[in-house]
């Protein structure tokens, strides 16, 4: 009993510490992308509403809010655990957490688990202010649970492999914005890929955050692109590649130990 302690009281100590690094500066990790997923309703919602044939009875601007919700908890889980880890490097206080007696599973439950607060928070925050502007309604909740917790735990893995990976600041805004904003922008947060011709359709299904948003729109409308059950096979067991892949980088100390 007693040596458990210790152990809890470390990786609840870094989750803690990571969930205050953003939340001190929410103004900017919270609020800004809340704003900017509003200017996507705002200017999208506007343009294309009479342009863009999606579901039966849902309108444009109603199909567009679980996507730019689950597009800001995904971008956000990402950004949350990889900027954490590449400034900690590059300013050199990572060492006193290397310092610690933490397990390579306690980094990964911290780190993860509060780029996934960021994330949801964001995600929550998205969802409170563009619902103002169309009703939207829950079809099957549990889905968007599941598909958002999911979402946000892969991308936060994500996050801390690219952030074990990179050097410095250039190399991770390269892997952002070459990997982690096309597949994001591509999965079709603002469009349904059966409105794409056949090869692009084809295509969007090898993007495994396509399944994300399909899965997490499926449970506001009850409708999707594919099965919400092949959709949950695939985001689970890419959460599991990614995850172990993470924690195999956190066990051989990866880009962090000499």
């Amino acid at each position: 009993m007693h040596a458990e302690s210790p152990r809890m009281t470390g990786w609840q100590t870094l989750l803690y510490k990571e969930v205050l690094r953003f939340w001190k500066v929410s103004f900017q990790t919270v609020a800004a992308p809340v704003l900017t997923a509003l200017l996507y309703l705002l200017i999208f919602g506007h343009v294309l509403s009479d342009r863009v044939k999606v579901y039966d009875q849902i309108s444009y601007t109603a199909f567009l809010v679980p996507g730019l919700v689950m597009m800001s908890v995904l971008q956000n889980a990402f950004a949350n655990s990889s900027s954490s880890l590449i400034q900690s490097k590059i300013t050199g206080n990572l060492v006193f957490v290397l310092l610690t007696p933490l397990s390579h599973w306690s980094w990964f439950i911290a780190y993860v688990g509060a780029s996934m607060v960021r994330g949801l928070c964001v995600g929550l925050g998205v969802f409170i202010i563009t619902v103002w502007f169309t009703h939207v309604g829950f079809a099957a909740p549990l889905w968007i649970l599941l598909f958002a917790v999911l979402g946000a735990g892969m991308l936060g893995a994500l996050g801390l492999i690219a952030g074990l990976w990179a050097e410095k600041f250039d190399q991770m805004a390269a892997f952002q914005n070459f990997v982690i904003v096309p597949m994001t922008f591509l999965s079709g947060v603002f469009y349904s890929i059966h409105s794409l011709p056949p090869f692009w359709q084809r295509i969007s299904h090898l993007n495994p955050f396509f399944y994300m948003i399909d899965g997490f729109r499926y449970g506001f409308f009850g409708v999707s692109d594919v099965s919400p059950w092949l959709s949950l096979g695939i985001v689970g067991s890419a959460m599991l590649v990614v995850g172990a892949i993470a924690v195999h980088l956190l066990r051989i100390g990866y880009k962090i130990r000499g």
